[in-house]
């Protein structure tokens, strides 16, 4: 266990990285006995420094649902992170992507919250019914550590490598939407790149929003109406530079764009 000093620094080492337009080593190499609970210590050290700057919690999003990214990183967990009001992008309006250090996207089907809703011991009907509805969407993940070359404390630590989120238009309603089995297409630049289904995502994303909801209620946190949860990618992530056109599209959900200048 580090000491709340070191966890502290940490933080802003981190925090310091889009300043200096540098990525920076991973936390797990500089502090080599950093555990989990310290990596969250860590991300929500960076919270509250931006909450307390005027910054608004406004939804969070799990990150390693897929079996491929836990075997990658030798866990059997997701995690998650915070998504700040200052993260949400206009679909088709131009993402600045001088403002990233190694930014990829993801295609995910968004929960938006209608009900409150407080972990734990939340099961999947009691989740379903606190939501208002489903949307496409498209995360935009970056990574302060340099080549991404992470394990799981350092994406924790890392707000789960959460940098943006471009929501499509077009809510359903989630009993039209069969989760588990919706196909989505990734198509940068005009060109197919990957596909996958729902059940990438942890069997179903709803069992990922029940994951985070139970998860986030043991530490004292609970979901909000209007809150908005990314429950993980459907397909692997790709990367973006200066000019990328990303298109997502979802089965019976409709798509979602995001241009970054």
């Amino acid at each position: 266990m580090s000491t709340s000093d070191e966890l502290a620094q940490i933080a802003k080492t981190l925090s310091g990285a889009y300043a200096t337009k540098q990525a920076v080593l991973p936390p797990i190499e500089t502090s080599p006995g950093l555990t989990i609970d310290d990596a969250y210590t860590i991300q929500m050290h960076q919270i509250k420094a931006r909450v307390d700057g005027g910054a608004v919690v406004k939804g969070y999003k799990v990150g390693l649902t897929s079996q491929a990214m836990q075997d990658q990183l030798g866990v059997h967990q997701p995690d998650f992170g915070h998504l700040m009001d200052d993260m949400f992008h206009l679909e088709r309006m131009p993402i600045e992507s001088s403002n990233y250090l190694q930014p990829k996207v993801e295609p995910e089907i968004a929960f938006v919250m209608g009900k409150e809703l407080t972990g734990p011991g939340v099961n999947v009907a009691e989740a379903m019914r606190a939501v208002d509805f489903v949307v496409p969407s498209l995360e935009l993940i970056d990574s302060r550590v340099k080549d991404w070359k992470i394990t799981i404390v350092d994406t924790i630590a890392d707000n789960a490598s959460s940098a943006g989120v471009i929501l499509g238009s077009q809510p359903s309603l989630l009993r039209k939407v069969d989760l588990t089995n919706v196909r989505c297409s990734l198509v940068m630049d005009n060109q197919p790149i990957a596909s996958g289904v729902g059940s990438a995502v942890l069997g179903s994303p709803i069992n990922a929003l029940v994951w985070l909801v139970n998860t986030l209620g043991a530490r004292g946190i609970s979901f909000q109406p209007g809150d908005v949860i990314l429950p993980g990618s459907i397909t692997a992530s790709q990367p973006v530079r200066a000019g990328s056109l990303a298109f997502a599209e979802f089965d019976g959900l409709g798509s979602v764009t995001a241009v970054f200048a």
